[in-house]
């Protein structure tokens, strides 16, 4: 008789989803939040985001006269240069993404939600020789291992975060934001970070992109167990992850689920 609890079933892990990751568990650590019908609008810094768990059955004229208010309402705010509306696969009316790009929004690149519990990506896993994983949030001096991390980060993404506005959302998150980083003796190899989310029993995993040359080597997968081993420390039940192609895989065979699609629909100044 095997003793190891089933893993949840798709159905349960996506009703978690809609439940605790979705309206308020969006607005932590945003500048500012009011709500509008069935959204919730916030501010970060220049930037909007707009949640919902549900549109409220808004079909027709009255979801176009909602999407234009938004646009109104964050555009009417000088400081905001652009604003995301974050759609879900699973979300009714099927037609929201073209009414969006209706109102002027431009689809980024969707991506599947992967989603399940901690413990099934709590694996060891075999490093290349030379190659270190740690933890530098909670260094004295965080702030030059950051800089290194951005680049790494720009190296595999095409993109590097904002160092100063990371610093800042570590300093906000007061602990439950967690950097690391997978290196060799001469160079940052791989960056992804660990976010609990306040009042709910998730956390999220977010970049682990790794630079070219030492892909395919059980880089990212390492890294995962390792915030994995952290979550579970910290009494997180699940992990969530918005995956490209490459990360999915990784993920599909620890035993994460694929619950939804995800896509930004973003307006830009």
């Amino acid at each position: 008789m095997c003793d190891t609890p089933l893993a949840p079933s798709q159905s349960v892990l996506l009703a978690a989803y809609d439940a605790q990751l979705r309206e308020g568990a969006e607005m932590v650590g945003a500048d500012s939040v009011d709500r509008a019908g069935p959204l919730w609008r916030g501010t970060f810094g220049n930037r909007g985001f707009v949640s919902y768990r549900s549109l409220d059955g808004l079909t027709g004229q009255a979801l176009n006269d909602l999407i234009a208010q938004t646009v109104a309402h964050y555009a009417a705010d000088p400081q905001i240069l652009s604003f995301e509306w974050k759609t879900r696969g699973h979300d009714a009316p099927a037609d929201l993404p073209q009414r969006l790009s209706t109102h002027g929004f431009h689809a980024e690149d969707t991506e599947t939600v992967m989603l399940g519990e901690a413990r099934l990506l709590n694996q060891p896993v075999p490093l290349p020789e030379g190659v270190t994983l740690r933890r530098i949030d909670t260094l004295a001096d965080p702030y030059p291992d950051m800089v290194r991390a951005a680049r790494a980060q720009e190296q595999a993404f095409g993109q590097a975060f904002d160092v100063d506005r990371f610093v800042r959302h570590i300093e906000q998150g007061a602990g439950r934001v967690e950097l690391w980083v997978a290196e060799t003796a001469q160079e940052m190899i791989c960056v992804g970070r660990l976010e609990v989310i306040p009042d709910t029993e998730f956390a999220g995993l977010w970049g682990g992109g790794t630079v070219p040359g030492w892909r395919g080597k059980g880089i990212y997968r390492a890294l995962t167990a390792a915030r994995a081993r952290s979550a579970l420390e910290r009494g997180v039940r699940y992990l969530h992850s918005d995956s490209t192609e490459f990360s999915r895989p990784i993920l599909e065979r620890s035993g994460l689920l694929a619950v939804t699609t995800t896509t930004p629909y973003v307006w830009q100044r």
